[in-house]
């Protein structure tokens, strides 16, 4: 299911979103070696992830791998990544000496592995984020985006903080963003959204937010305990574990702090036969007009 647009008109320009969203297009288009070519392109944006993304052991262990000595070199051996420990721990001095593991858990919000993965992430960020930031205003929607991205990242380094999936940079918006998500269904659940369906074919319908929200959650969650029984996390691939903090943490300060839509039920159309205008002076209702008059039915 891939959501277009939502039934739900902000008050407001959405300067923070947009902002987010130019910040992520900027890291893609212009820092990363997106357009790279040749022999050497997939070794170039490999080795910038490496620099600048996170990784569970170096968080873990509050250094980078160039830093890391001997327990940094049994890491990589133990990740399987084609490169001896030593090799890579080398290369990587001598490419990235300075790298912080702090300023990397924020660079790797930013950061994305393909054009899918950033077009993805920036149509959910512009459906969905919009409303919560129109709530919440900019600098505190700013403050819980950031804050559910480290979330999510802790999360996942958490669970794969042993094994082959220490070594394997961490990268993309969406834990960020499953924050967005989470808050949005506490706080819009009957919104509809304009959604594409992929099932044998493809249709469009308006699914409410609970409903496609739910539907998306499920699907993280059944696929994150798949990774953790399978390890196929170890390998890289999707970060279910930190769409699954992320949106946990969405919906919790969602449900202790921000603003939540009620929804009262609409009185009846008025009546034709009621105009609802009042007298001047004392409010009295508008005289009704008689009733016809009542004529025998004919015979037929």
């Amino acid at each position: 299911m891939l959501p277009i647009r939502d039934d739900n008109p902000t008050s407001r320009v959405p300067v923070m979103t947009m902002a987010i969203i130019a910040l992520n297009l900027f890291a893609f288009l212009l820092w990363e070696p997106t357009f790279a070519s040749g022999p050497t392109a997939e070794i170039r944006q490999q080795t910038f992830f490496y620099c600048h993304a996170e990784i569970a052991w170096e968080t873990i262990h509050r250094t980078s791998l160039a830093d890391g000595g001997e327990a940094a070199q049994r890491a990589i051996d133990q990740g399987h990544l084609g490169v001896s420990g030593p090799d890579l721990q080398q290369y990587l001095a001598q490419r990235c000496p300075k790298k912080s593991w702090l300023l990397a858990a924020f660079d790797s919000m930013f950061l994305h592995a393909g054009w899918l993965h950033i077009g993805g992430n920036m149509l959910f960020l512009w459906v969905f984020g919009n409303n919560v930031e129109d709530k919440l205003r900019p600098l505190r929607y700013l403050l819980f985006y950031l804050t559910a991205g480290l979330v999510a990242t802790a999360v996942q380094t958490i669970l794969v903080h042993s094994g082959a999936g220490a070594v394997i940079p961490n990268l993309g918006a969406s834990g960020a963003i499953a924050g967005v998500l989470g808050a949005y269904l506490v706080m819009f659940p009957r919104r509809r959204v304009l959604t594409i369906v992929f099932f044998f074919f493809i249709t469009w319908v308006y699914l409410p937010a609970y409903v496609l929200l739910a539907a998306w959650f499920a699907l993280q969650a059944f696929s994150g305990v798949a990774s953790l029984s399978s390890r196929v996390q170890s390998g890289g691939g999707v970060a279910f574990w930190a769409h699954i903090g992320g949106f946990a943490f969405g919906c919790a300060m969602a449900l202790l702090f921000f603003p939540k839509e009620r929804f009262r039920a609409r009185p009846p159309p008025r009546r034709p036969d009621q105009s609802g205008r009042r007298r001047r002076g004392f409010g009295w209702p508008a005289r009704r007009p008689p009733p016809p008059p009542e004529f025998p039915a004919p015979y037929v």
